[in-house]
């Protein structure tokens, strides 16, 4: 390995291997390893016919489009001319083609209230929206603010906004009046939709409290439309500027056509945290995005007219944008939306609703995963589980012990598991099994999708071979990519395409394995260079996950006045105790597994590790507290700020 170039060692194998059941095989969309090399033949070597026909197939166009794809790095605009809307493409289009009495929608709220929405049912609620938003003032290209619980009126306001072509910001009901108006005011929000309450862990938290503080800073927004979630009687409300969801929506007719939007309108922004500094909005447009969303949702679920879908995710982030709204809406799936948290009242609360509702398709966080090893297998083995036919992984890299654990107690071992790889940026799956045909590897999201050109370079921009990891880039443009950073092209470009000129970087380390199999390293700023040799965090992790007393890991790396730097790792245990003996046992275990070079030289003990509200655990504050810093960079995204505390109080 060339020092200079900044390869990454790699020291961490994985020899199991999981085909897929032949009666899976048989029913799949995705059916054959020569179809899966048609699709990505055709969609890399002849680009634009391939996406001309998805796009013609799987979107309706109001008007045509002149041109498929034109690509001048950083910029790219895809089916330049065309217009269609995303609303009319998840809703419309399906009643318009016969199923609108399909079921859309089943939701739980937390006290176990339920509903359900046909499609035509949530056209109608979105048409009513939308008819109230331009009463309210709200017309195309406004910015919407959205802070909301789980609830079908979530869905309903993203799909109202794209109704009219008015950009929505969903922002994760769970941030600080401080983050709200940091995000109001970045994208220059003029109405934000809220509610007057949510119900978390059978308490009540008074969302529209927090909002009042967030608008008292927040000079552009006009209007707050308040849908009436708790029932608060007390609920202050500002005459002039708020109005109930009740009195403003439920009065509407609801047949608002949807607008035809150019292809390259904006469709959302959604807020990621930066690394320093505040937060950056990540922009995505109306037809790529669209098309991305759904096609990779029918490829990757593998979508069949008789599933129950549930995708656990909030539609704060990413996932629930394009995994609960825009792309199982768009192919007609049946989607299971759940308000509460997993142990309410009890750990078994999501067994249980996929028992009760018949869930066939699972797509779930690993941090959530790890949650339910550490409860416990009775919480699992109370409940039926059989009608699940596939589960998934999304958020982070699943570990191999977790994935093993999940297949075996949750899928009974029958299930295949997309582990998928994407990113807010990418706007879809980028990476992961297609179910019928990919044999899985625990911990590897396998082989990109039709269209997905990934390259893995060193730091002087040279391909690296099958002993060592680097940067992973994507060569070749696709319908879902981001657009731009808003109101801020020059991060834009500065972040993602100036390292490799050409080329977008993901800010992902990956390797590819002589078979061919993709492994996400984790971050950039994670590989730990020790004593001359570049290490990857994450398979440190996974081998310390592999030992039976621990739950979580997250190894970052400290300053070492002679390696350069030490292995600091930050463990939460299960069935036993945080002693001196076990710390040393952690140590000589990893040793053992992969080499005295990947040994932790400190390793605390932690009830739970400093995770955004999302479940991503937060390296970046872990290296601070391993340095003995203080803690900087954007922490808006931080679910429980007094963790950092504890852990700095910890001794190694």
């Amino acid at each position: 390995m060339s020092e200079d170039s900044g390869q990454i060692d790699h020291v961490f194998h994985e020899r199991r291997k999981f085909a897929p059941p032949a009666e899976f095989t048989k029913r799949s969309v995705v059916s054959s390893q020569d179809q899966y090399a048609e699709l990505c033949q055709r969609a890399t070597e002849n680009r634009d016919e391939f996406w001309k026909a998805e796009a013609e197939e799987h979107l309706h166009w109001f008007e045509p489009f002149d041109s498929v794809c034109e690509f001048n790095a950083p910029d790219v605009k895809w089916f330049d001319g065309g217009k269609t809307n995303a609303s009319y493409n998840c809703l419309d289009k399906h009643v318009e083609e016969g199923r609108g009495n399909r079921t859309a929608i089943i939701w739980e709220g937390e006290p176990g209230d339920t509903r359900s929405l046909t499609y035509a049912e949530l056209r109608k609620e979105v048409a009513k929206c939308a008819e109230a938003m331009l009463e309210l003032g709200v017309g195309a290209g406004d910015v919407v603010s959205i802070y909301m619980p789980m609830t079908p009126e979530l869905a309903i306001a993203m799909l109202g906004c794209a109704r009219i072509g008015a950009v929505h910001s969903v922002i994760f009901a769970g941030f600080s009046a401080e983050s709200i108006a940091d995000r109001n005011n970045d994208a220059k929000a003029k109405l934000v939709i809220t509610s007057d309450g949510l119900h978390r862990r059978g308490k009540v938290l008074p969302l529209k409290e927090t909002v009042d503080e967030a608008l008292a800073k927040s000079p552009t927004v006009e209007k707050c439309l308040v849908l009436r979630r708790i029932g608060n009687s007390d609920t202050p409300m500002t005459e002039g500027r708020d109005h109930w969801w009740h009195d403003v929506v439920d009065k509407q007719q609801g047949e608002l056509h949807a607008a035809p939007m150019d292809s390259e309108a904006p469709l959302f922004i959604l807020y990621t945290s930066g690394s320093t500094g505040k937060p950056k909005g990540i922009l995505h447009t109306t037809a790529g995005y669209n098309l991305w969303a759904k096609r990779t949702f029918q490829w990757v679920f593998d979508h069949r007219e008789d599933d129950i879908y549930w995708c656990t995710a909030d539609c704060g982030w990413i996932t629930g944008h394009s995994y609960i709204v825009y792309g199982p809406l768009s192919a007609g799936a049946t989607c299971l939306i759940y308000e509460g948290a997993p142990n309410f009242p009890a750990e078994n609360r999501f067994w249980e609703l996929v028992e009760k509702y018949r869930v066939t398709i699972l797509y779930t966080a690993p941090t959530a995963i790890r949650a339910f090893i550490k409860w416990g297998d009775e919480h699992v083995e109370k409940h039926d589980l059989s009608s699940l036919r596939l589960l998934g992984s999304v958020g982070e890299g699943i570990n191999p012990e977790t994935w093993i654990w999940y297949h075996e107690k949750i899928g009974g071992s029958k299930c295949p598991i997309v582990d998928t790889w994407w990113q807010t940026e990418t706007g879809g799956i980028m990476m992961s099994p297609l179910p019928g045909i990919t044999a899985t590897k625990p911990g590897s999201c396998t082989f990109p999708l039709p269209g997905v050109v990934p390259k893995i370079v060193d730091e002087l921009g040279g391909d690296v071979d099958d002993q060592h990891g680097g940067m992973l880039c994507i060569a070749q443009p696709w319908p879902g990519m981001l657009r731009g950073i808003w109101g801020d092209h020059q991060r834009f470009v500065q972040q993602y395409w100036t390292t490799v000129p050409g080329m977008y970087l993901t800010g992902d380390n990956a390797r590819r394995d002589r078979d061919g199999y993709y492994w996400i390293m984790g971050r950039i700023d994670d590989v730990i260079n020790v004593s001359g040799h570049r290490l990857s965090t994450i398979e440190v992790e996974s081998t310390l996950v592999s030992h039976d007393c621990v739950c979580e890991a997250a190894v970052v790396g400290r300053p070492h006045e002679l390696k350069g730097q030490a292995i600091s790792a930050f463990v939460t245990i299960k069935d036993a105790e945080p002693t001196e003996e076990l710390r040393q046992e952690l140590k000589q275990y990893v040793r053992k597994q992969i080499g005295a070079l990947a040994q932790p030289d400190d390793i605390r003990f932690a009830e739970s590790l400093p995770k955004t509200r999302s479940g991503k655990i937060m390296r970046r504050l872990l290296r601070d507290v391993a340095s003995g810093r203080e803690v900087a960079g954007d922490t808006s995204t931080l679910e429980d700020l007094s963790v950092l505390a504890k852990l700095a109080d910890e001794e190694a």
